[in-house]
């Protein structure tokens, strides 16, 4: 059975696999704070089924309180280990399973076991949240090995770490003219993918969110990391077979092992 993967924009993602959704950081806002949602609708209802949801850190556009509020009573949700303390809105999400994790630990989920991997990335609840939660990626496995990298910067225990993987889901870009330590730009990407070696590769996190105002300023920082990384990845990975996904769309990949 072959596993699909669908881009619903940043970095939420839906991965089906050995009859289990899986969703990656839930985020469903047309507007976040200063960010507005510049590309792509907002995702439909079906966007929010899912058997298992992962938050792989803090940064309230990964660990969005509302979108989380919005799944359906009974699904399991992975976090941060002291996430809820972290962030207290967390408690009041009684009709979610949370379970909190950090780099190590095996989860069952249905026929998936789900590895949390290490992240090189600032955990904290910004703007002035204390160091308390890990920044995490995470490997959902079944009929594929899906690597959900969340955000994360290289570091030199990747491959290692995280293990062999099929498919990896790779961050490429932000939401603001700055990419900071810890951050995968095209350019880093194309590299952690070298390091990795999957069979095959969708980028995310980009061409989504954009400050409001800021429309006019370095707008190729919005449009271009997708293209960018296709084709710094052909040269640096060339056995890679990367899938630019636009908003929305999906891809079923067959994996042979």
């Amino acid at each position: 059975m072959p596993v699909e993967i669908t881009w619903w924009g940043h970095a939420t993602c839906t991965v089906e696999d050995a009859n289990t959704r899986v969703l990656t950081d839930p985020l469903f806002a047309r507007r976040l704070a200063h960010l507005r949602r510049r590309r792509g609708a907002v995702p439909p209802a079906e966007a929010r089924r899912a058997d298992l949801a992962l938050v792989s850190h803090l940064h309230a556009d990964h660990l969005h309180l509302p979108s989380l509020a919005g799944l359906a009573r009974g699904t399991r949700l992975l976090v941060p280990r002291g996430a809820p303390r972290a962030v207290p809105g967390l408690r009041r999400l009684r009709h979610l399973r949370i379970t909190e994790v950090a780099p190590g630990d095996l989860i069952r989920a249905g026929d998936l076991l789900v590895r949390v991997v290490p992240a090189r990335h600032d955990g904290r609840r910004l703007p002035v949240g204390p160091q308390r939660s890990p920044a995490l990626g995470y490997v959902v496995e079944g009929e594929a090995r899906t690597y959900f990298a969340g955000d994360t910067g290289l570091f030199d225990a990747m491959a290692e770490r995280v293990g062999p993987v099929d498919v990896a889901l790779l961050p490429v870009g932000g939401w603001g003219p700055y990419l900071g330590d810890g951050h995968l730009d095209a350019g880093r990407a194309a590299r952690a993918l070298a390091r990795l070696a999957p069979r095959a590769a969708v980028p995310v996190h980009y061409g989504t969110y954009w400050p409001i105002g800021m429309d006019a300023v370095r707008p190729h920082e919005f449009h271009a990391p997708g293209d960018e990384f296709v084709r710094l990845a052909a040269a640096a990975a060339p056995q890679v077979a990367v899938h630019r996904l636009g908003h929305g769309e999906s891809v079923r990949l067959e994996v042979a092992r």
